[in-house]
């Protein structure tokens, strides 16, 4: 199978899966004007698991993520000291809605990538894949984490 048929076909199965998909713990789905994802989902919500984040990982599947998640919406900083894969990172505000991309964070840099203030979750994919797919500022975020009550994009909405 050719590279770019192989990326056609991952693509497709990544913008298909929001609407067969439940809102589960292990999985981010976000939906924009032009498409949407599901990412199998890593949780760190404790200081040890976003200090270590994906440390020392040699590769991040297209279809995975690592979701880091706040007690509450704050101004977060990011720096990929022992971070072997370039990532994007996609800040999130209480509300479930993309507030903010960094793309292309370079692999072993010691720079602070700071997010928008009142940041509640950050997920961190492969490196060039949010513009791949178009996802960016304004996309909406469904998950059981988000309070759903002020959510744009409730559970069980579908």
């Amino acid at each position: 199978m050719s590279r770019r048929l192989l990326h056609g076909l991952v693509l497709s199965m990544l913008l298909a899966g929001p609407a067969a998909a439940a809102c589960t713990e292990d999985q981010a789905e976000f939906r924009w004007s032009g498409g949407g994802v599901r990412f199998a989902v890593e949780i760190a919500d404790d200081n040890a698991e976003r200090a270590q984040g994906l440390m020392f990982r040699e590769s991040l599947s297209a279809s995975a993520g690592m979701l880091f998640i706040y007690d509450r919406p704050q101004s977060v900083s990011f720096w990929m000291k022992n971070t072997l894969i370039p990532l994007d990172m996609v800040f999130i505000g209480a509300d479930g809605r993309v507030n903010g991309v960094h793309a292309g964070a370079v692999p072993g840099d010691l720079t602070p990538i700071p997010g928008p203030p009142e940041t509640l979750m950050v997920l961190e994919i492969k490196g060039g894949l949010a513009a791949r797919l178009g996802l960016g500022e304004g996309a909406e975020m469904r998950h059981p984490r988000i309070a759903q009550e002020g959510a744009v994009w409730p559970c069980g909405q579908p």
